[in-house]
């Protein structure tokens, strides 16, 4: 399994909907970058200048939503993922 470095989070990303609510089966390249996904590991947290480790806001397991263009596509053991930093999550989806 991949364990990320300081700050950041490796989230496996939600597929999004093939078809429009009409029926419409969308190609690949019009249908947007999805934005939620689900986190499957975390860093430890930041360090900062004294030596303190600040634990990350999100845990395993939730879901959240991130920026659009945040961070890089990683696929490991046939199973693509996205590693992003922690500030690049803007919300966790209750």
């Amino acid at each position: 399994m991949l364990k990320p470095l300081e700050d950041r989070v490796i989230i496996a990303v939600k597929d999004e909907e093939e078809q429009t609510v009409g029926g419409i089966v969308l190609a690949s390249n019009a249908k947007q970058k999805p934005q939620t996904g689900k986190v499957v590991a975390v860093g430890e947290g930041t360090l900062t200048n004294d030596g303190q480790r600040i634990p990350l806001s999100v845990k395993v397991d939730d879901e959240v939503l991130y920026d659009k263009y945040a961070g890089s596509e990683v696929d490991y053991a046939g199973a693509s993922y996205l590693v992003l930093h922690a500030k690049d999550i803007m919300a966790i989806v209750e």
